[in-house]
């Protein structure tokens, strides 16, 4: 009797150690499903970063593509130094006189990717290494804050006129001539050419009168807001729009950003350093 007893004890032995060696087991087992789990987590966000990557790369290719459909559109056509001449005028968007050595001139729409590229404040505006600035690390210099150092050194002229090149931008234009009765043009300018700014007319504005509050407020900052809302409700600078948009065409606009030198035409967002030779030779 004693012997099955202590044979059922051995027998019985096995059972009790099993649950010990389970709980060996299952420390490897647990390691390497969330060996798995990182993985997989790791292998989706490099999936969704390609992605983007690959949109942005569709979305910057899209735009250049557009841009140069815009200034294929029409044949180019012979500006003069006087028809360039007569845009400083009292009412437009002008800094300086025509009796300046340079003549700057830039037809423009706020909503516009290229406009925020060569403005100067917004790279990103074009997810594209060809626009990423010199002061980034990139190679691409924007032409508009050169060309307002000149200005300011009373070595320039400048000009903005309106041409609806991305169709967002009517209601943010009005707000710079608003802004310019204020001597705040380049304030409320460089507020809006900011990626906030380009959201702001692209997603939320998009030239809808019942978001001028939302315009106002934002360019606050710049321009008393009140004052801004009822300009741009006034609607007093819209017939100007037009008027800019035909003067537009006749000096060949092929699309936004269009840039005149005097009498050179320089078509898109292109990089300063192409402009240089120009500018130097109308300073001598």
């Amino acid at each position: 009797m004693a012997t099955k007893r202590a044979a059922a004890k051995k027998t019985s032995t096995p059972h009790v150690e099993q649950p010990q060696m389970q709980t060996q087991k299952s420390g490897p087992s647990m390691v390497l499903v969330l060996l798995l789990i990182a993985i997989s987590f790791f292998t989706g966000f490099l999936y969704f970063k390609v992605q983007n990557l690959e949109k942005n790369a569709g979305t910057a290719q899209q735009l250049g593509q557009q841009q140069q459909q815009q200034q294929q559109q029409q044949p180019a056509v012979k500006v003069s130094l006087d028809q360039i001449k007569k845009l400083f005028t009292k009412g437009s968007l002008s800094y300086g006189d025509a009796n300046r050595k340079i003549l700057f001139v830039e037809i423009t729409d706020p909503s516009c990717p290229f406009c925020h590229v060569a403005g100067g404040l917004h790279s990103l505006a074009i997810p594209d290494d060809a626009f990423k600035y010199e002061s980034d690390g990139g190679v691409y210099k924007p032409p508009v804050p050169e060309m307002r150092k000149l200005v300011d050194e009373g070595k320039a002229s400048y000009v903005l006129l309106y041409a609806n090149g991305h169709n967002n931008g009517s209601l943010a234009m009005q707000a710079l001539y608003c802004s310019y009765e204020k001597g705040k043009m380049w304030e409320s300018h460089d507020l809006l050419m900011t990626k906030a700014g380009y959201d702001l007319i692209n997603e939320t504005v998009k030239n809808d009168k019942t978001k001028i509050p939302d315009l106002a407020n934002y360019l606050s900052s710049a321009v008393d807001s009140n004052f801004l809302a009822e300009c741009l409700e006034s609607g007093k600078y819209a017939a100007q729009l037009e008027k800019d948009q035909k003067i537009a065409t006749t000096l060949g606009f092929q699309g936004t950003p269009h840039f005149f030198i005097n009498e050179t035409a320089f078509s898109g967002a292109q990089d300063y350093k192409m402009m240089e030779a120009t500018v130097k030779s109308a300073l001598k």
